[in-house]
């Protein structure tokens, strides 16, 4: 047991052991996702999430440990979002045919995605931190961190918030497209965007690049939207004062 012990310290010590286990647990994830034949309903970050939570469980690494090791990842997250932009820049004609139409759903779209999860959560006697965690749910992450760190969350509930969000946005979008005869790739891939931050618009792009830019435009809008209104919206009503 002493010599486990040692060995676990030894290994994260520097943060290249937590960086490793997240890579290889998302491409084993990644490996059953294509396995499985790409399902909807089961994405690989989300396969890749619960096979590193079995290993941190199976090795004893406590979850502070392991983020303090992997932290450096998440610098990564401002870049990609704004590499999103390439599909914006090349799909901007499109997107110019619907900025009436887009201009009028996105602050409404938006505000109901925060508000019914903050109304279910409070009907149900949450603590002002959690919801403070799970306000910007629907935001992709790296302003959704910025967000729930000025509002008074915790990081890591929101990362878990963020996670169920984008895993359920996907066969929600999917079925409501089809019980209302919805087959606009535009339209289809804002909505994955707009509700399901980062991992919808990787289920957006698997439509095709025109559904993939609008869910970059839906999740880059829905981020702006939030981050500027929702703090303000936070201290009128006086949560967590």
């Amino acid at each position: 047991m002493f010599a486990e012990s040692s060995l676990l310290d030894l290994l994260t010590t520097t943060p290249l052991f937590a960086v490793g286990l997240t890579l290889a647990a998302y491409l084993i994830g990644n490996g059953l996702f294509q396995g499985l034949k790409r399902p909807s309903w089961l994405p690989a970050i989300l396969i890749a999430a619960l096979l590193l939570a079995g290993a941190l469980a199976l090795i004893g690494l406590p979850y502070a440990t392991y983020h303090q090791g992997a932290s450096w990842l998440t610098v990564l997250l401002g870049p990609a979002t704004v590499a999103l932009g390439m599909p914006l820049y090349q799909q901007l004609p499109r997107i110019a045919e619907l900025w009436r139409p887009l201009a009028i759903c996105l602050p409404i779209a938006a505000t109901l995605a925060a508000f019914y999860a903050l109304a279910i959560a409070w009907l149900m006697g949450s603590a002002d931190i959690i919801l403070a965690s799970i306000a910007a749910k629907s935001v992709t992450a790296p302003i959704a961190m910025g967000i729930t760190e000025q509002l008074g969350g915790t990081v890591a509930l929101l990362m878990g918030a963020l996670l169920i969000t984008g895993v359920v946005t996907i066969p929600c979008v999917s079925l409501a497209a089809r019980f209302l005869r919805i087959d606009d790739e535009r339209l289809i891939g804002f909505t994955l965007g707009l509700n399901g931050h980062a991992i919808g618009t990787v289920r957006a792009f698997e439509i095709s690049p025109a559904a993939g830019a609008f869910a970059s435009l839906g999740m880059s809008l829905t981020g702006i939207f939030t981050a500027v209104l929702l703090p303000v919206a936070w201290r009128l009503l006086g949560i967590g004062s």
